[in-house]
């Protein structure tokens, strides 16, 4: 029996993607390889968000053909569909499939029989057949050296053709079933100058109520007790549907019309962080009690610039709004540093409205200039030594944010789900557990995993919240 090997990087996006893949090769009986070393197939799921994503995928793909130079080498994801050249000069590959074409992966993999150039041939003429071309065909540019396509083929197109959902939860790993991720909208419309996504997700597309719902009664029949939602730009789920649908109300109905214990919300921009959503969530304990807001900028110049849509009183009130109704909810950021023509005056800006705000956590991204986006083309780009600089003074107040809200939760008594993950130190064993309001707790003693415990937070250790029985 053929094995194969999923090799996954970035996002809870491409992570779904990964899960969908792995999905149908078993269901058209491959067999999971638990190493790349050992499997006859190896697809690398790639990120493009940095270009240290780039360089990591790079290094994996080099280190894959060195330690198993026999496997076949299908290399897809986003950086796959940016720069697909790139990615086919690199010795090994045997096929660089872009987002446009994931979903012919299981189909690919079967055409990857008993010799990668032959193979080669064969699948490109029955993807020609198939209305599918080489990447040549929808470029004006000189088609790739002959050297380049003798090693991998590259099968690529318009991404804003894509109407295709791939979709499968992804189980399994530290929370094992305890968690699974849920992948209901791809793709993003907004423009953010930064941002390559888009180029290489498509055009914002959602999962229909009627199969998110079917797919929550799935996990929870398979013992889920947590189910994370997410997407590239969750916010916008539904409004491409007919009939329209939002994401309030597709909370409501799967509260209504499923039993999974407790539903978590992955990161929604500011301006969808409406009324309405966050009634849903004052009024269900089923409701985690956690919004991640990405902000980017305290800098109202720096936000114009970004073409982020909200300026930063726009996102302070959303902010205090989620505080107001939910006074123990976690509320995390996304915040990039070194942002071309960022002076120290809008650096100091972001962090003056951070310090006020009532975040309890951030997540730190150094600007990395993305090929094709507007931003890389913008003049008074900042040096590396600045933006890691102001990067690291983000992240040190970050970490300030965080230990404050998990100083304010000793003493309380809370409800958590224990995860995959137990240890032991010198006052015994302990089990990692995950409050509603996403604090990593350990809770003395071991339990079982996916349980939902009741527990008083008694202190704080190393970045983590202790916990014992109630």
């Amino acid at each position: 029996m053929a094995t194969f090997f999923i090799e996954q990087f970035g996002c809870r996006a491409t992570q779904a993607d990964a899960a969908a893949i792995e999905r149908q090769l078993v269901e058209r009986g491959y067999e999971v390889s638990s190493d790349a070393r050992r499997a006859d197939v190896v697809v690398v799921n790639t990120c493009t968000v940095t270009a240290a994503a780039d360089l990591q995928a790079r290094q994996a793909i080099r280190g894959i053909h060195r330690d198993n130079p026999a496997a076949r080498v299908i290399v897809t994801g986003c950086y796959a569909q940016r720069a697909p050249e790139e990615i086919a000069a690199l010795d090994g590959v045997s096929w660089v499939v872009g987002n446009s074409h994931k979903p012919e992966i299981p189909r690919l993999v079967e055409q990857l029989g008993s010799s990668v150039h032959a193979a080669s041939e064969r699948t490109s003429r029955q993807f020609a057949r198939e209305g599918f071309v080489p990447l040549s065909a929808f470029r004006d540019e000189t088609p790739l050296p002959v050297v380049s396509r003798a090693r991998a083929e590259i099968l690529t197109g318009d991404i804003r053709k894509q109407t295709e959902f791939l979709m499968a939860p992804v189980e399994g790993g530290e929370a094992g079933h305890t968690r699974p991720v849920l992948k209901i909208q791809d793709g993003c419309d907004r423009r953010c100058s930064y941002c390559v996504i888009p180029q290489v997700r498509g055009k914002s597309r959602s999962l229909a109520p009627r199969v998110v719902i079917e797919e929550i009664r799935g996990l929870s029949a398979r013992g889920a007790r947590e189910v994370v939602l997410s997407g590239i730009d969750l916010g916008n789920y539904g409004r491409d549907l007919a009939p329209r649908a939002e994401l309030a109300e597709l909370l409501q109905r799967i509260l209504d019309e499923t039993s999974v214990e407790r539903l978590r919300v992955s990161s929604v921009e500011p301006m969808d962080v409406t009324e309405d959503l966050i009634a849903i969530f004052e009024a269900n304990e089923r409701m985690a009690r956690h919004f991640h807001m990405p902000l980017q900028s305290g800098s109202d110049r720096i936000l114009r610039a970004m073409h982020r849509w909200y300026r930063a009183e726009h996102y302070a009130r959303r902010a205090e709004l989620v505080r107001e109704h939910l006074p123990y909810a976690a509320i995390g950021a996304d915040v990039i540093a070194g942002f071309p023509g960022e002076t120290e005056d809008d650096h100091q800006a972001t962090l003056a409205l951070i310090e006020r705000l009532p975040l309890t956590y951030l997540h730190v991204f150094s600007f990395s200039a993305r090929p094709g986006t507007p931003a890389a083309e913008l003049p008074d780009q900042n040096s590396e030594a600045v933006i890691d600089r102001r990067a690291g003074e983000l992240r040190a107040l970050g970490e300030r944010k965080k230990l404050a809200f998990q100083a304010s939760q000793v003493g309380s008594e809370t409800r958590a789900l224990t995860l995959n993950r137990s240890g032991s130190d010198s006052d015994g064993p302990w089990t990692r557990a995950l409050t509603s309001n996403y604090g990593n707790l350990r809770i003395r003693g071991a339990y079982r995993p996916n349980q939902f415990l009741d527990v008083r937070v008694v202190g704080e250790r190393d970045g983590h919240l202790l916990g014992v029985l109630v």
